[in-house]
């Protein structure tokens, strides 16, 4: 009994033995099989996240819904990876918020900044309809005046497959505002699009707050346009507002929009300060203006205040206009804003 007794135990301790180790090599294989079917659904999410997400360069997700320049509401799907801009000004704006390796065409007229203009030229107000379509961009940056004048031409983009945003005019600040904003919401943009707008908002600030400083309102005479038709800016044009915003007087403040004057008419406002802004088409238009016969009794010759700034930059509804007031601003009052 004795003997049967230890060979029971002896058979007991190697059957523990032999199934600690069979439990040890399955908890093994099932340790095993969860690290590999955890690995396989972490690809999987990882995949599906990548295949789902469009993230954009600011973190914005997409789809996103907007109201262009037409009212209407245009929603974009996916975040645009190629992009062709049919407007100086919405070229600016895109190159402003980083999106230059996406703009794979841009307008004629497109000239900033300087790699803009070695971007593929799609034409302007015509657009070059094959060579868009050839392209297949994700999206075109179009203008109000393509929409008006070229609406079939964008359907037959959009039946293509190209998201159109049709940015519309800006006239004063709070507009180029919206307007970037706009193109950064399109572009996954968003975070680069405040950026921008609340530097342009505190440099104004800055600007409107040394104003206070003027004692005395000079009257400025703005000429966008040579001899011997003169054009100037009146009352809903961004030069008009620049000069309220730095406390000076538009001569031409009585008129509406872009006008014609007669040098006669301009003479008799005798301006204290005059700006010309075709500079980089027109050869010393300063000294041209200084020379005029019958202008030498015009406060701005007598003491020759005749300064010419880039039209571009007072002009074109982008991120440089705020560029423009600080220019404007140091010519006519220097003592102030030197």
């Amino acid at each position: 009994m004795k003997k049967w007794g230890l060979l029971s135990f002896i058979l007991l301790v190697m059957m523990a033995i032999v199934v600690g180790c069979n439990s040890e090599e399955v908890q093994t294989e099932t340790n095993e099989d969860s690290e590999v079917s955890s690995e396989a659904i972490t690809k999987e999410e990882e995949e599906n996240k990548d295949e789902n997400s469009n993230d954009s360069i600011g973190g914005q997700q997409f789809p996103v819904s907007v109201i262009d320049g037409t009212g209407q509401e245009v929603t974009i799907e996916k975040e645009p990876k190629t992009i062709v801009s049919l407007q100086a000004s919405n070229t600016e704006v895109s190159f402003a918020l980083g999106l230059e390796e996406k703009i794979v065409g841009v307008s004629d007229f497109c000239n900033y900044p300087a790699e803009a203009l070695e971007v593929d030229k799609v034409g302007a107000q015509d657009m070059n309809v094959e060579l868009i379509l050839s392209m297949l961009p994700d999206l075109a940056l179009v203008s109000a005046y393509h929409y008006n004048n070229h609406a079939e031409i964008l359907n037959q983009f959009k039946d293509a497959g190209i998201n159109v945003i049709v940015v519309g005019d800006a006239s004063n600040f709070n507009d180029v505002y919206e307007k970037i904003e706009l193109i950064g919401a399109v572009t996954g943009a968003t975070a680069e699009a405040e950026v921008i707008v609340t530097d342009m908002q505190k440099r104004l600030e800055t600007v409107k707050g040394l104003a206070k400083e003027v004692t005395e309102q000079k009257k400025i005479w703005v000429e966008v346009a040579p001899a011997p038709d003169i054009f100037t800016t009146g009352q809903g044009t961004f030069m008009h507002e620049m000069l309220e915003v730095i406390n000076a007087i538009n001569a031409a403040g009585e008129h509406e929009g872009w006008v014609m004057l007669t040098e006669e008419e301009i003479v008799q406002l005798n301006p204290d300060v005059i700006i010309t802004t075709y500079g980089s088409y027109y050869e010393n238009p300063e000294q041209s203006v200084l020379s005029r016969d019958g202008w030498s009794d015009v406060s701005a010759i007598k003491s020759e205040q005749v300064f010419d700034v880039e039209g571009d930059i007072v002009v074109r509804p982008g991120p440089r206009l705020i560029e423009g007031v600080e220019h404007i601003a140091k010519y006519i009052y220097p003592e102030i804003f030197n």
